[in-house]
């Protein structure tokens, strides 16, 4: 069931924020059996919250938001700081069994970016895209539990933060996009009831299929496809989308790299390294 809780120190909100969780606990519950919805006014970060949950053997499927997140995290350590109103901040936990995880952060980003509006692009590995600036990112995170894990037994945490109004660029190495461009009447809680219902969905669909049902609707999206880009080491080249597991095919002076998000990060040739 859906619930709305105290966090240990109240966020000062500047807005009252109408979050749908009954709404969006009848559309995943479901899919989902057991499923929950919680509300926190402020926390460190759900991705951090839900790993601590899980490693306290904590395993049911729920939908974690934050109205207002203290010490989120991003790719590569970088940070992530949410604002009440400003910002939506969530994570979902649930457990997965799929055989093959390469590509799971590119189908979580489809998804994501096909309920918002046709104007959102993906950046590989893991951010959503507005016109070359940032709309948000995505941080998956896994852990194994209960007896004989090895075989199969994780729980994936699939944590995103999208910006909802606009913000200060300042100190932002990408400059920030906001839903509110998309929508002019979006708020945190009616972006995350467009959001959740088909994440589950593409989630139980990664499950079962993989990335390659997804990878041609990354490429529908993909903002570098056919642009230079600049590889983490150096290496310059020019992107044409992604492999069946989500790796990114680079054409390089040694010929066709295909690279996966373990080993570089990527950006625009010519532009600054983004917060992904």
């Amino acid at each position: 069931m859906p619930r709305h809780l105290a966090g240990t120190q109240a966020a000062p909100l500047s807005v009252a924020i109408r979050w749908p969780a009954e709404a969006i606990w009848q559309q995943v519950e479901p899919l989902l059996p057991g499923f929950t919805v919680e509300v926190l006014p402020e926390l460190d970060s759900t991705n951090s919250e839900l790993m601590r949950r899980v490693r306290a053997g904590r395993t049911d499927p729920v939908l974690l938001v934050a109205e207002r997140q203290t010490a989120g995290r991003g790719r590569l350590g970088r940070n992530w700081h949410g604002e009440a109103g400003a910002s939506l901040t969530f994570s979902l936990g649930l457990s997965l069994a799929g055989a093959d995880w390469s590509g799971l952060s590119l189908a979580v980003g489809a998804s994501i970016a096909e309920s918002l509006d046709p104007a959102v692009q993906l950046k590989w590995p893991n951010d959503l895209w507005l016109r070359d600036r940032k709309l948000g990112g995505i941080l998956i995170e896994t852990a194994s539990f209960g007896e004989g894990s090895a075989g199969g037994g994780r729980y994936a945490v699939v944590g995103v933060g999208l910006n909802i109004a606009p913000r200060p660029a300042q100190g932002l190495s990408t400059p920030p996009a906001a839903v509110a461009e998309l929508d002019p009447d979006a708020d945190a809680g009616s972006t995350l009831l467009r959001l959740a219902g088909p994440l589950v969905l593409a989630l139980q669909a990664f499950e079962q299929f993989g990335f390659a049902p997804f990878q041609a609707r990354f490429q529908a999206r993909d903002a570098l496809r056919d642009r230079p880009v600049t590889l983490s080491d150096g290496t310059t080249g020019t992107a044409h989308g992604v492999t069946e597991v989500g790796s990114l095919l680079v054409h390089t002076a040694a010929g066709m790299q295909a690279i996966s998000s373990s080993e570089v990060s990527v950006r625009p040739a010519g532009a600054s390294s983004p917060r992904s």
